[in-house]
Order: C-alpha cells, then structure tokens, then sequence
C-alpha cells in the first residue's frame, strides 16, 4: 500500500501495517484445496504412485539451497532441535550459540538438554569471531548453532576455520537467511546441518513450518527417523539411500515433527517465487537504507562483502542515546504509524527477549552484546509495502531520531 497523504506539511503518518503478509499465492490455494478434498493431509498417505506435497517439496527445497538431502518439519525451532539431536547432543552438552538471538535457539538446545554457552555479537550483529575463537578450545562444546540473526551473515570462511580447526560442527539456524548467500555460496551450505523456518513472517509463509538440509546421510537418516518416518523412509525423494537407514532406524527415537501435505502445497509456489520475492525484500530494504543515512545520532549497519542478503528486516543502532532518549524515537515513530522494536529494553517485549532474559540458561556475562543490544532498534518491512512507503518510513524514523539528537 502506498502511504496515505499527510495529516500535515510537517508530520506525515504512515498507515500500513507491519504484520500483514500477502495473501497465499492462488497456485498454492488451489493446491491446498486440492489437499483437502482428497483428505490426505499425512505425508505418508498418499495414494499409489503419488509423490505426495511434501516429498516434492523436499527435493525442490533441496534443488534451491543445492544440498544433497532435505527434510520438510513442523516449524524452525524443531529442525534446530532434530539437527542437534541427529547430531549426538544430548544432556548435560555444551553449545555454543551467538549472544543475539531470538528465544527458539536456546529454546532447541535446552530442548535436547544441553546447555547454551553464547558468544558475543559485533557492531555488525553477527558472531564475534574473535571471542568465538578463545571460547573454543576451553567451553568444552563440538557442536555450533550459528544463528544468521536478523539476515547477518559473518565471515563463513574465517568461522568455519575456526571450527574446523577446533573439531566443533556447525549448524546454521538460516530462518533469516533462505534466499541469502555467502561469496555466492546458499546459507546453510557451510555447515553440517541448516535450519530454515516458514513461520509466517519468514521468506516463506506456512503459518509454521521448517526444513533440516544436511549432506550427510547419516545424519540425515537420524533426521528423517527423528521426524516420525517409521520405516517409510522409502518415500522421501530427498533423502539418502535405504542402507543409510539400515542401523540408525534400531536405535533413533521417534520425536514426530513432520510437515504434512496442506503446508507443503502452500509453500510450493512461494519457493518457485521466491528469488523474485527476495529482489523486491531488497528494493524496500536499500530504500530505508538510503532515508537513514547521514542521520545525526544512527549508525547504519552496512553490509559485508560478499554478503547477499534478503532484506525482510532491517536494522540500525543509536549507539549514544540514553534509555530515555529512545523511549521517545519509539514513541515519536510509534505515533506516526512506524513500529519499531528495541533490543535494549530491560524486560522481553514480544520477541525482542535476549540472552539474559532466557533464566533456563547458566547466567552468563557479555559486555559487548550488552553494549550494542542497548542502542539495537529493529523493524520489520513486509512485502505488503510497497517502495514509497518504505521513503515515507525512513523518513519518518530519520525525524524522529534527529529531533531527539538535536535536543540531546
């Protein structure tokens, strides 16, 4: 929607909505209607000879991020906790995970019983090598969920040489990176195991919804069992070869997660579309970019080389102001129709919660992500916007921030 015309010369409002998604594509309606008449939701009933939604699914998914195999799941958070499991973790484990998150990533790993140990996070949002690299060798940990928060992407070749070197397997939590690369290579393509999620403010909108990838067959396999396959793996096409099953289906769990067939016949189209989706996240993205420079007070979070992003989010800092300074840009944007959301605030609000709030987790001290969390202000921008009024919003928020600069 275009912004509405000015409520006067000074103050324009801007009057979308920063939850509203596009409707479900009409292939992806008409697929699901097809799904329902027919009744067989399950992924594992389908008629003779038919593939069934999610298994065709799977193998386009695999097809997207050029993985080997795919595994179409419940939501994101479950594929984090499958890839854990799959690879070994278990109680009493040691993970290491970024400081800046959202609350399902030290969610997945309490989930499987072990214990989140976080690294800290750069004036860019992502993992901090540096401290990643002393934590290492002496946390005990082998196993690395790397969230790609917010769509930040680090130096995938400096961490993975660290990792590599200290024996620790990554997996990519990428429900903010489907669609994004690093040096031309997909998110999730680094490490052992990715996550990917379809909730629905994500790239793809299935309500809830996720995908494990892996290379591997058997961790893959172990994946695939987690899922609730019983022994119908067979009638996965993007799965490794029955033999990668022939040990790991004695003694794998069944912790049933699996996608059924309405989702995936929602997600089919939307994955078809979703480099388009991804330039048209990008124009929106550059153009907020573009109203916030230069402001007095904001510092934007410029983009690594070698980084492709997929602009659903954007975010800035407002390194220097006090609590009481930013209290009044989120309330100067909020009474202009600009949602914005502070990672610094002191109690969890929605889903800014931080690593401190998750009191699940051994109490723990990062200086630096305190630091940054306090001036972090994050908002949405949903497709429903068009790229006029992404103009109006940066402009709104570089007022609103510059008028509490000039006063400060």
């Amino acid at each position: 929607m275009d912004a509405d015309p000015k409520t006067s010369p000074m103050k324009p409002v801007f009057k979308g909505n920063f939850t509203q998604q596009e409707p479900i594509p009409e292939a992806g309606i008409a697929a699901a209607l097809d799904v329902l008449r027919g009744g067989r939701l399950h992924r594992y009933n389908v008629a003779e000879g038919e593939a069934g939604e999610v298994a065709l699914l799977e193998e386009e998914f695999a097809a997207f991020t050029g993985a080997r195999y795919a595994l179409a799941v419940a939501s994101g958070g479950y594929a984090m906790s499958c890839a854990l499991r799959a690879l070994g973790v278990g109680p009493g484990d040691r993970v290491l995970s970024n400081g800046f998150t959202l609350a399902p990533v030290p969610g997945a790993i309490a989930s499987v019983g072990a214990e989140p140990v976080f690294v800290e996070v750069t004036e860019d949002l992502t993992i901090d090598l540096d401290h990643l690299a002393r934590l290492v060798g002496a946390c005990g940990a082998s196993v690395l969920l790397l969230s790609h928060m917010r769509g930040h992407v680090c130096d995938m070749d400096r961490l993975l040489a660290i990792c590599d070197a200290a024996g620790v397997r990554v997996v990519e939590d990428c429900a903010h990176t489907m669609g994004a690369a690093w040096n031309g290579l997909p998110s999730g393509r680094h490490g052992v195991m990715a996550a990917y999620s379809t909730q629905t403010y994500k790239h793809m909108n299935s309500g809830e919804g996720g995908f494990v990838t892996s290379d591997d067959p058997a961790l893959m396999a172990r994946a695939i069992m987690l899922s609730g396959s019983y022994m119908l793996y067979a009638r996965h096409r993007a799965a490794p070869p029955p033999d990668a099953f022939e040990q790991v289906k004695w003694v794998t769990p069944n912790v049933s997660g699996r996608m059924d067939n309405l989702r995936a016949a929602i997600l089919r189209p939307q994955l078809a579309d979703l480099p388009r989706q991804v330039d048209r996240w990008n124009a929106l993205y550059r153009t907020v970019e573009q109203g916030l420079r230069n402001t007095p007070g904001l510092k934007i979070i410029e983009r690594r080389e070698g980084e492709s992003i997929v602009g659903s989010s954007i975010q800035f800092l407002l390194p220097a102001f006090s609590e009481p300074q930013i209290t009044t840009v989120l309330e100067g944007c909020a009474a202009r129709g600009v949602e914005l959301k502070w990672f610094g605030c002191a109690e969890p609000v929605a889903f800014t919660s931080r690593y401190d709030s998750w009191r699940y987790t051994d109490a723990q001290s990062l200086p630096e992500t305190d630091r940054i969390l306090a001036g972090l202000i994050d908002m949405r921008l949903p497709l429903t916007f068009s790229v006029g009024d992404a103009g109006l919003i940066g402009r709104i928020i570089r007022e609103e921030v510059s008028a509490v600069a000039l006063d400060g």
